[in-house]
């Protein structure tokens, strides 16, 4: 058989099994036991959560290199490339290393089908097993307890937080998400909660288990002041262990939160300096992400965030309000058909002073037209355009350097901008050295 690219193999993962979404197990574990799969390093931590879960594993995994484990880290979805999904030691793994993954699982599942992200979920845990790790971070991809990254035992369960989304698979209540995040419980194991009201299935699942459970505002904390803020927690061994006047962070300190409780009850060495050096290293493409870039000869501000749904919304508007800008702010906003559009531009209206809109490069994308529509029934000023790009150009037109350009809604939409970023500067590259 002729060798295939990376491409080509994610092409052909894309129609292996009849439907993309196949919640449960029972096949996963199947080819897992085939191969002789194990535990993938002798530390898991698993991350689920409504949002944050991508922040919150960049931070598990910035503490645990800092201490010089070597650590491997799984997420997804992916922004441009397949490879930022798998990453060992801090680097993204390369096509070769993906092909032979893939290789090794097409060989291995025998008759077996499985989906697109099943198939990426256990060439992870094969490349990690070879790696020799310490420790991997593994984020779910949905709901956690149905999801292929539960097939592997976690010693540290996290849940970021919990809020309604994917309502098709997880149910229309916080309660019914809860039970589904809730899955990634171990008998015996520490689970973390950053939700400061977890619904009670997820707590009677941690009592029915005995696990010591971790629950932001009771068992650890952060408190914010204007320009630092300080974090309080427990240790393996139950005392009290805190770290004051922490430079503020970019990503969400709530999800730096959740990482240094996990981090506190790993019994590795608790260096405040190294600890802080970490926390302020980590950095996460498209989530709160703030860029400036040349615009013919302005210099412009733009802050990219994946947010997409209610919750996320909201969490985005309080961190617009403790950033304000000396000018406005000009949105680009797509968004994919099965998201709260209401309950998305609802709370994002009344702090965005002109929006455009686009639909996304992808056959689940909602028209532009009912975007529109949200946002004038809301009395915003809105404008439609044929892609993120057009969108993207116009508000860059308008834009002085004392606004800012909030690109959200969609990883899509994040996706499309920061290749028209990349454009960007290959272009300016190109006029300044032909200047």
């Amino acid at each position: 058989m002729t060798e295939r690219t990376l491409g080509e193999w994610l092409a052909y993962l894309e129609q292996l099994h009849p439907s993309a979404i196949d919640m449960g197990l029972d096949r996963a574990r199947e080819v897992t036991n085939r191969m002789g799969l194990q535990k993938p390093a002798p530390r898991v931590v698993t991350v689920t959560g409504t949002n944050g879960k991508g922040s919150t594993c960049a931070f598990v995994a910035s503490l645990l290199r800092a201490q010089g484990l070597k650590v491997g880290v799984y997420n997804s979805p992916h922004l441009l490339r397949y490879n930022e999904r798998v990453q060992i030691d801090g680097a993204e793994v390369s096509d070769e290393q993906l092909c032979e993954a893939f290789s090794a699982l097409e060989a291995g599942r025998g008759q077996t089908s499985l989906t697109y992200f099943e198939m990426g979920t256990l060439a992870a845990f094969w490349l990690f097993e070879r790696a020799q790790l310490d420790a991997v971070v593994l984020e779910v991809g949905l709901g956690g307890r149905l999801d292929a990254v539960n097939l592997v035992d976690a010693d540290l369960a996290l849940v970021t937080s919990i809020g309604v989304d994917h309502v098709e698979y997880l149910g229309n209540t916080r309660e019914s998400v809860a039970y589904e995040k809730a899955g990634i419980f171990r008998a015996g194991k520490p689970a973390l909660c950053g939700d400061l009201k977890p619904p009670q299935p997820l707590l009677d699942k941690a009592r029915e288990l005995g696990c010591p459970l971790f629950v932001r505002g009771r068992d650890f904390n952060l408190a914010t002041a204007d320009t630092v803020w300080h974090w309080q927690g427990l240790n393996a061994a139950g005392q009290v262990v805190e770290l004051r006047d922490l430079p503020l962070l970019d990503l969400p300190m709530e999800n730096a939160a959740l990482a240094l409780q996990a981090y506190a009850l790993t019994e590795l060495p608790w260096q405040p300096e190294r600890i802080i050096e970490a926390l302020l290293g980590t950095h996460v493409t498209g989530r709160l992400d703030r860029r400036q870039f040349n615009w013919h000869g302005k210099t412009l501000n733009m802050l990219l965030d994946v947010g997409h749904n209610p919750h996320a919304a909201e969490y985005l508007v309080r961190r617009l309000e403790q950033r304000p800008v000396a000018g406005k702010r000009l949105a680009v906003f797509g968004l994919l058909a099965d998201k709260d559009l209401d309950g998305v531009v609802s709370q994002l209206a009344p702090v965005v002073a002109d929006w455009a809109v686009a639909p996304l490069n992808t056959g689940r994308t909602r028209p532009a037209a009912e975007l529109q529509a949200s946002l004038q029934g809301l009395g915003a000023s809105v404008s439609v355009f044929d892609s993120v790009g057009a969108a993207l150009e116009v508000q860059c037109q308008q834009a002085t350097p004392q606004d800012e350009i909030l690109l959200f809604g969609s990883f899509y939409c994040v996706a499309e901008a920061l290749e028209w970023l990349e454009r960007r500067a290959t272009e300016e590259a190109a006029n300044g050295f032909a200047g």
